[in-house]
């Protein structure tokens, strides 16, 4: 009986969690962290909207805490 161990891919392209410029609405930070995740724009764009309607907008904060914290790109 043997056990094979399986690892994950290793990939020589690192991430970065950046404000992208080229696909901004305000700030870009929803187009950077679609990017960083993989997600499309549009679904993290109206997460946002949402986010910041039903928690009584406390996302707005978080996006300019990231609009400061976030290297733009």
């Amino acid at each position: 009986m043997s056990t094979t161990q399986h690892t994950a891919p290793t990939s020589t392209a690192t991430r970065r969690l950046v404000r992208r410029t080229d696909d901004r609405m305000i700030a870009g930070v929803c187009s950077g962290i679609a990017d960083y995740t993989g997600v499309d724009v549009t679904v993290v764009r109206l997460a946002a909207v949402v986010g910041a309607v039903l928690g009584f907008g406390s996302l707005i904060v978080a996006y300019v805490v990231a609009w400061l914290l976030m290297p733009e790109a």
